[in-house]
């Protein structure tokens, strides 16, 4: 398994992928793929990043800018991850989430946050801050992971791309 960036020719299998990924998830909106097109259309999906096996997408991950109390502060949104059902529990989307936290820090930014499963995202280091709020979720399920210096505090708002249906 090979994990590049997204390619021109990626966007239609991340879309179909994206789909097929959330399609049973009790939490999903099921706009997570019109998400993946509105952030890459208004040029914010920083990193893209798709897991290729042989030829075929099988994972994708995005990462966009955040504002924190209506200020950019260097931090992203981790989202969404995405890996095809039957690939699910091979360690894809792990490989996804290290290699793109890698990326963030590479260009310099100061922390990611992502809205999920604590059970999942804790292992890569996030964790709920009480500084950091999502407004209407669960406190547990929107987590950080700041990349050191100071930790902001405020409410975060992802772009209004993840607005899209």
């Amino acid at each position: 398994m090979l994990i590049r960036d997204e390619a021109p020719l990626d966007a239609g299998p991340i879309g179909k992928l994206v789909t097929s990924a959330f399609q049973y998830a009790p939490h999903s909106s099921h706009t997570e793929a019109a998400i993946v097109d509105a952030l890459r259309e208004a040029g914010v999906l920083v990193i893209s990043l798709v897991a290729d096996k042989a030829g075929e997408v099988v994972g994708h991950i995005g990462f966009s800018p955040v504002e924190i109390d209506g200020r950019d502060m260097g931090w992203f949104g981790l989202g969404p991850l995405s890996v095809l059902p039957g690939e699910q529990g091979k360690g894809i989307g792990a490989a996804l989430v290290h290699e793109g936290l890698q990326r963030l820090k590479t260009i310099g930014a100061r922390g990611c946050v992502v809205l999920g499963d604590p059970m999942y995202y804790g292992r890569f280091g996030f964790k709920a801050q009480a500084g950091l709020v999502l407004a209407d979720v669960p406190p547990e399920y929107f987590q950080a992971l700041p990349f050191g210096g100071v930790e902001p505090h405020g409410v975060v708002t992802f772009h209004a791309g993840f607005a899209a249906s």
